[in-house]
């Protein structure tokens, strides 16, 4: 292992800390980014595994909050029936993916692919995002009602369980790299009727099971073809993912809650569109 292969780690990892719970697909960006810049790992097992630092990242951040949904499961039903929501969310991509994940990447992990998604995704999140108004208090005046967006679910813990289950499908589109986890889910949620800010708060909740699911499986599949430098390599890549996850995870509601998804969507259509032309000059 070298200081040359430790600065593409870090790279990465910077990478995915900093794309995972904003909907521009990190998977995407990670295999772009490794293209580009000469790194491979077996079987994409370095990405995969570093993911852990960013559902760190958000433990810590929620943690005051998940302790309270724990202890309060035995008195309370709402508790309850939002963590029952969160596990049935999770159900379609833990089957998807426990069944189909080698041939995903087989087939899948494919920069013009990911590309062709970015743009995509990137267009269909502008669209999502014009349509889908914040709740707005109701006007006492009938004259000024027309004015006044659909009311959204702001809540994530009324959100119903076939809404969760609908959620969980979406997620599954996030399969094809590029598409994003976390703006599948997004997406899903607010074409649902759930604000921007519930939206992606519930795609944070989601990922805890999902991404740890995901490093578990590829932990498994591969440990025994793990060298000590890729070890190493990993231990670099978690902390970094993890530091740069924490960053955007203490940000990103109020920013979504503030400004929306448009600089997210554009972001995605210019690196997809960037990615295209790399790809056809470099190859």
């Amino acid at each position: 292992m070298d200081f040359v292969q430790i600065a593409k780690a870090l790279v990465l990892a910077v990478v995915e800390g900093a794309t995972e719970f904003i909907p521009v697909s990190s998977t995407g960006h990670q295999l772009l980014v490794g293209h580009f810049i000469g790194f491979h790992s077996p079987n994409n097992t370095f990405e995969v595994l570093i993911q852990l630092g960013a559902v760190l990242a958000i433990l810590f951040v929620y943690f005051g909050k998940l302790w309270g949904i724990a202890t309060s499961l035995p008195n309370d039903p709402k508790a309850r029936r939002f963590v029952l929501a969160v596990l049935i969310a999770f159900l379609p991509a833990a089957i998807v993916g426990g069944l189909f994940s080698k041939y995903i990447k087989y087939y899948l992990f494919n920069p013009w692919i990911i590309c062709a998604t970015l743009v995509a995704g990137g267009l269909v999140l502008l669209v999502i995002d014009d349509m889908v108004g914040e709740p707005k208090a109701t006007p006492t005046d009938e004259s000024h009602t027309d004015t006044v967006e659909t009311p959204r679910k702001t809540d994530v813990f009324e959100f119903s369980l076939p809404m969760a289950l609908k959620i969980g499908l979406f997620q599954c589109l996030a399969m094809i790299p590029g598409v994003s986890r976390s703006g599948a889910t997004i997406v899903g949620a607010m074409l649902m009727g759930a604000s921007k800010r519930s939206a992606t708060e519930f795609s944070f909740y989601l990922a805890m099971p999902t991404m740890a699911g995901a490093f578990a499986k590829d932990l498994l599949d591969n440990y025994k073809n793990l060298s000590s430098d890729d070890a190493a390599l990993i231990v670099i890549g978690f902390v970094a993912a993890f530091v740069s996850a924490l960053i955007v995870v203490r940000t990103v509601l109020d920013y979504v809650s503030r400004h929306g998804f448009w600089l997210f969507a554009w972001w995605r259509i210019i690196v997809g569109s960037l990615g295209f032309a790399g790809l056809i000059i470099f190859g």
